[in-house]
């Protein structure tokens, strides 16, 4: 039997129940590969469920304010996702008369849809013989192979992609593309993969080399850049709290935060003080102000690894906002979309 029968055949006996596997609607099946990427499914799944009910068509997606997308999505990072996600609901509601295109060349043209998520719709959705390459897909095809490639190499990417096409079932793409995915993530599994009873450990090549956990190889990652966030938290008259919102090019646009302090090292207490930010929110009024807690709070992104401190300002009078800033009642500090690190913090101090 060969490559692709086996995965399929594997795969009607042994793949989870998950509710985007019931449907082929590409509004659907589109929302649930926007929301997989960059998250396992057991994180992903209550957010599918959460957007669905709360956006059942196109539409929907396409009417709600960027903020309510922007707070449902709340805790799944990679916060781009998120506002691509709302403009091409926009463009397919708006320009498409809410039909998503019908193959994968034209979904490709799609803000936030690459190669994997346009191959995943075209075949799950309209049967087209395009195979998906993921995370998933490296591992079992790499090992299967023994392919010593590296997968996020230019050389890795083509030969990978080549080794899927000729690899897909045409008879039942999208049924092999999910079983394919699925095997990856619960048989040939990143660590401690069930090697012995695995259905393909007769022609196994990384097994059959000992070479299993080694496989998939990866070029190493850009050094990790070290931020300090310094977070001043207002309370004026254990009322009201300032925020203000994320612009420019970097992490979480349009995500609601305090007012920051950003520095490349770790600053003192007396320099916080001292910081024209701080001057210019508080003026003249007299205010007090403490460490929140003296360990820094480690939030680790891709890229940067985020060192938070939290500095409560309590002031007893009257503030203005101005420069981006915005007062807001402290009640109601949980309705704006926040990173989760942020979100953590407000649930627990805020409650």
């Amino acid at each position: 039997m060969k490559f692709s029968k086996k995965l399929i055949t594997w795969y009607l006996q042994n793949k989870r129940t998950m509710p985007w596997r019931e449907t082929t609607d590409p509004y659907r099946i589109w929302l649930s590969e926007i929301i997989l990427q960059q998250t396992r499914v057991a994180q992903g799944l209550p957010y599918y469920l959460s957007f669905t009910e709360t956006f059942p068509t196109v539409f929907d997606l396409a009417n709600a304010e960027e903020e309510k997308v922007l707070k449902l999505w709340q805790g799944l990072g990679y916060y781009s996702r998120a506002r691509n996600l709302h403009f091409t609901a926009k463009y397919v509601a708006n320009q498409l008369n809410g039909v998503f295109p019908s193959n994968y060349k034209d979904l490709l043209k799609l803000k936030g849809v690459g190669d994997y998520t346009a191959s995943a719709i075209a075949s799950i959705c309209y049967n087209e013989v395009v195979p998906v390459v993921d995370g998933n897909v490296y591992r079992v095809l790499s090992r299967y192979f023994d392919i010593d490639i590296p997968i996020n190499s230019t050389q890795g990417i083509k030969k990978f992609k080549e080794l899927a096409v000729e690899l897909v079932d045409h008879d039942e793409p999208a049924t092999y593309n999910q079983a394919i995915m699925e095997f990856g993530a619960l048989q040939c599994k990143p660590k401690s993969p069930y090697c012995v009873i695995c259905p393909l450990n007769d022609s196994c090549e990384g097994l059959k080399n000992g070479k299993v956990d080694s496989l998939p190889i990866k070029l190493k990652k850009l050094k990790v850049k070290k931020r300090y966030f310094n977070y001043l938290v207002f309370s004026i008259n254990e009322q009201q709290t300032i925020i203000q919102q994320r612009t420019g090019k970097g992490i979480w646009l349009n995500l609601y935060e305090f007012p920051l302090i950003e520095s490349d090292q770790e600053i003192k207490f007396k320099d916080i003080e001292s910081n024209p930010i701080l001057h210019n929110l508080i003026k003249d009024v007299n205010y007090e102000i403490t460490l929140h807690q003296e360990d820094f709070v480690v939030h680790k992104l891709s890229h940067q690894h985020l060192y938070t401190r939290f500095y409560i300002i309590k002031v007893d009078g009257k503030l203005k906002a101005g420069n981006g800033h915005r007062i807001v009642n402290s009640q109601k500090i949980h309705e704006y979309p926040v990173p989760i690190l942020l979100g953590n913090f407000i649930d627990s101090f805020f409650s």
